[in-house]
């Protein structure tokens, strides 16, 4: 049996992992998806979780396919009602299917259990084929300062930057509220421990993957393991895969490009976090210079265009994983 603990995002964590589980027969893969937490927020009283609800919805073949998130047949009245009374955020609209997750989440974590533990009630329901961790039990929230009509200096949760003003302010500062309390949960630090792979899926390099990177104990994990860690370029020729990466990118000072994030990880060899990066075929003129900075880099198709096409992905992955152990 071969260990594989994924970093994940939401919607480019579950497409990668759909096609990753579709490998777990044919190569005895155990697959612990390791999500992450900076996009939660409290809303209307319940806590809400994008990515973990995206990669739970996806892998339990409930999520809207046409959206690409939030569970399909949805209906969305009691939003209407919450927003008839002033009450949540009327640009964030929460589907009543949803909500019930939410609820169920909110009803457990105030009952005492921890995240870790909700997660996995809740994951119970569906047959996902993977274990499904949140990075961390503590609530870090990941903020974004900007400077508003007026010049005053801003500071928002993601979400509504992302999906309010779809990221058209630049960013000035991405922060991480609360992190300083935090630590990466015992689970994660113990899936990345056991793992013989480690996989950094093609999600937000800046506000999933870095935020992730950004909670204590994680880069120690990540360099005490013994596991080979590969990376998939969420960048395709100069563009972000899915939504603003970009904007993200801005906001660090790193060039949205494949060869950029990867060195922004860097190599392992050198104190960074990767053995192998895979770029697009569309960017193989990077390979060569990746290469020489330390991290083995291979072109292969990226576009996860449909789960056929994502397992393949996930298969070049483990075979640059495997030839780096």
């Amino acid at each position: 049996m071969t260990r594989i603990t994924i970093l994940a995002g939401g919607v480019g964590g579950a497409k990668f992992t759909r096609g990753a589980r579709a490998l777990s027969a044919e190569h005895r893969l155990e697959i612990t998806v390791v999500a992450n937490t900076g996009d939660d927020l409290w809303l209307a009283g319940l806590r809400v979780c994008p990515d973990l609800d995206s990669i739970m919805y996806s892998l339990g073949e409930a999520n809207d396919l046409e959206r690409g998130w939030g569970r399909a047949g949805e209906t969305e009245r009691v939003s209407a009602e919450l927003s008839a009374y002033g009450v949540g955020w009327p640009w964030f609209t929460l589907g009543d299917l949803d909500l019930g997750t939410h609820i169920a989440r909110t009803s457990l974590l105030r009952d005492g259990h921890s995240l870790t533990e909700v997660t996995r009630r809740l994951s119970a329901r569906w047959d996902l084929g993977v274990r499904l961790l949140p990075v961390t039990d503590n609530e870090v929230e990941t903020h974004v300062q900007f400077a508003g009509p007026d010049g005053i200096i801003e500071t928002v949760h993601f979400e509504e930057w992302w999906v309010k003003h779809r990221a058209r302010v630049p960013a000035l500062r991405i922060l991480q509220s609360g992190v300083e309390k935090s630590h990466i949960s015992q689970e994660t630090a113990t899936a990345i421990a056991e793992a013989d792979i480690v996989m950094f899926a093609p999600s937000n390099p800046v506000v999933s993957i870095g935020t992730m990177l950004s909670l204590p104990g994680m880069r120690a994990a990540l360099t005490a393991t013994s596991a080979p860690i590969v990376g998939l370029s969420p960048i395709i020729g100069g563009a972000p895969v899915r939504g603003m990466a970009d904007a993200c990118l801005a906001a660090i000072g790193v060039e949205t490009l494949a060869e950029a994030v990867g060195l922004h990880y860097g190599p392992r060899s050198a104190g960074g976090l990767l053995d192998g990066w895979l770029v697009d075929e569309s960017d193989a003129a990077v390979v060569e210079r990746l290469n020489a900075a330390g991290i083995e880099a291979r072109a292969v198709p990226l576009w996860m265009t449909d789960d056929p096409a994502s397992a393949e992905i996930a298969r070049a992955a483990l075979d640059l994983a495997v030839a780096r152990r």
